[in-house]
């Protein structure tokens, strides 16, 4: 009888929304566990196999001591390791950290602020150990996990394009929000997935993607000015979901 590839699900520094896009696959998560013997899913099961692991998914940012042990411990454990979603990928939300004094964000924040063992920076996990394959998104699009497993498991490269949110506006024929109504947009510069959800509802997007493979913040900031947005907004602009990513970093912190 032929062994079926063992997948393992872990969880980091994060809200657990990318996991909760794996389960709400549904009936695709049917044909992924034919696929693959789900070894290690906290968020879906208490049923745990020790690896080693074919396919690793892993979710969150290295924000803690342990997570940075951790995460050198997985990757011994795994044949090929995905990081999906912002916090993986870039170092997410709590990265925002990374532009202020944390020690100063315990005091406040903690009655206790001895008992909170924390890094300085929240860091993506291609920053720790060797990462096969980044997905972006916050949450992540269903449909490109499914494509990057099943290609993983076909020993195939993921067909996941590299366009931005201005694609997939063009392919639903919306209107662009700032052509149309000086609205201030990531899309030109965001990495697609969404759907572009937030101009659907004639709202600039918020890269909640990431940054598109060479994007040009630079030029999407004059753009934004000549629509009137001063440098608050833009730094604001820069510091969502992906505000560690070197692209949006380095524009954030030219509007400081």
């Amino acid at each position: 009888m032929t062994r079926k590839p063992t997948l393992s699900v872990w969880k980091f520094s994060s809200c657990d929304g990318c996991q909760l896009q794996i389960l709400d696959c549904e009936d695709e998560l049917l044909e992924l566990t034919g696929a693959y013997h789900i070894a290690y899913f906290l968020e879906a099961s208490s049923d745990l196999v020790k690896g080693p692991y074919d396919l690793t998914i892993v979710e969150g940012s290295i924000s803690t001591p342990h997570d940075a042990e951790r995460i050198h411990e997985i990757r011994r454990a795994s044949k090929y390791l995905i990081a999906i979603g912002s916090c993986a990928t870039t170092g997410g939300i709590q990265a925002l950290r990374n532009f202020a004094d944390v020690d100063e964000f315990v005091r406040v924040v903690y009655a206790h602020p001895g008992h909170i063992s924390t890094l300085r920076n929240s860091t993506p996990i291609a920053d720790h150990v060797k990462v096969d394959f980044e997905l972006q998104g916050c949450p992540i699009n269903k449909a490109q996990l499914l494509e990057v497993v099943s290609a993983t498991l076909a020993g195939r490269k993921p067909d996941v394009q590299p366009v931005s949110v201005c694609v997939e506006c063009k392919r639903a024929g919306l209107p662009c929000v700032m052509v149309s109504k000086g609205v201030g947009c990531l899309g030109p510069i965001t990495h697609a997935g969404c759907g572009a959800l937030c101009p659907l509802y004639r709202r600039g997007c918020f890269g909640c993607f990431g940054p598109k493979e060479q994007a040009n913040t630079e030029a999407l900031a004059e753009r934004w000015r000549a629509l009137g947005h001063d440098d608050p907004q833009l730094l604001r602009a820069f510091r969502g979901p992906a505000a560690n990513a070197p692209d949006f970093r380095r524009q954030s912190t030219f509007h400081e």
